[in-house]
């Protein structure tokens, strides 16, 4: 039996912004809609990879597709082969550095090709890496901003029914202490103390601040303190992960899996969350998630549900996949949500197509 090799056309590169249901208030900054990069991998055969970017600022396809396509002109005509050519293109990146834009670049180019291998193969990209299709525990992280306290008990409410929810993630970070015990005691008395309560602070406190907050916070039952300080002052989340009870979770700002050990390997996080963007795709987050294994570390995702999804089907140590629906309006078929979890569908790839008519409506 003869088999056709995949071998690059071109790659083509959409911008949209999509609308949020609840707008995003954080540390981080303040969102009524959403920046999404769509990447379309055309190949000669006919088969088209997909795959998409939330990189948070509305003007960042600026700088972030010409890396893309260079990257992309380096391999036309060439087999599509995504452990390789991650390979190829780091050491094309080395002079510039493996993290920023380079490693966006690079995972940008690799979900799509992981995809466009799964479809060629005729399985979804579970069943390629060795794994099933079927469900994954999700959290939903779709709303309960740094909000005033008193409306979040009807949000996380509303937030537990959309999908069955037995866990929700609260962002907290506020000006007083007692307004984050306030928001937590709300949402609490709101859904139940057998919801589980995972807390952000989105890099919001020095590490002086963090240790009296999180200190503060520590017998309040909540699952993990996310992100209390600045993402790379490794030392201080080591000291916050010894002095505190509470769990720490870090990782969604590592650039490749060689930082991702570095924070395990100093004790810098309990558990860990790469995002796909910057762990470098799926090649990047296969080889992270075996280290993290190594040592029995705990692995979440950040963004990307539904790619993330597949990969925490082949992921020794899965944890929680945190759920947004930012991309459904793109979507020609969103996922489904049954009893919390996330069910990875039988289709071939990734699972997704754009609703083309909404690209249009929301290009900019």
């Amino acid at each position: 039996m003869t088999r056709e090799r995949l071998t690059l056309h071109s790659v083509d590169i959409r911008p949209v912004r999509v609308p949020l249901k609840r707008r995003i208030v954080s540390k981080v900054g303040h969102f009524d809609d959403w920046p999404l990069i769509l990447i379309d991998l055309r190949t000669h055969q006919g088969i088209t990879g997909r795959s998409y970017l939330e990189p948070y600022l509305a003007q960042s396809p600026q700088y972030i597709a010409p890396a893309i396509l260079d990257l992309a002109r380096l391999r036309q005509a060439q087999p599509i082969r995504p452990v390789i050519d991650f390979e190829r293109a780091r050491k094309a990146l080395n002079l510039v550095g493996y993290e920023g834009i380079a490693m966006i670049a690079v995972a940008a180019l690799d979900m799509a090709a992981w995809d466009a291998l799964a479809q060629a193969a005729g399985l979804p990209l579970a069943e390629l890496l060795g794994g099933s299709v079927g469900p994954v525990p999700a959290y939903n992280s779709n709303g309960l901003w740094l909000t005033e306290p008193a409306g979040l008990g009807d949000e996380a409410a509303e937030l537990v029914a959309e999908g069955g929810f037995g866990a929700l993630k609260l962002r907290l970070g506020r000006a007083n202490l007692k307004d984050d015990l306030r928001a937590i005691e709300v949402v609490r008395d709101a859904v139940g103390d057998d919801v589980q309560l995972m807390v952000d602070f989105n890099q919001g406190l020095t590490l002086g601040d963090a240790l009296c907050r999180c200190h503060a916070l520590d017998d309040t039952g909540l699952y993990w303190f996310e992100e209390p300080i600045i993402y790379n002052n490794l030392d201080g989340y080591a000291q916050l992960a010894r002095e505190l009870k509470t769990p720490v979770q870090l990782g969604e700002n590592f650039y490749g899996p060689r930082e991702l050990w570095r924070a395990i390997d100093c004790g810098a996080a309990d558990y860990v969350m790469p995002d796909l963007m910057r762990i470098g795709g799926v090649t990047g987050w296969l080889r992270a998630v075996s280290l993290a294994a190594v040592r029995g570390i705990e692995v979440s995702t950040h963004l990307y549900p539904e790619y993330a999804a597949h990969l925490m089907r082949v992921t020794e140590t899965a944890h929680w996949l945190e759920w947004q629906d930012w991309a459904n309006p793109i979507l020609a078929e969103p996922f489904d949500l049954v009893n919390g979890e996330l069910i990875v569908p039988d289709r071939p790839g990734c699972g997704i197509e754009w609703d083309e008519e909404a690209v249009r409506r929301f290009a900019y």
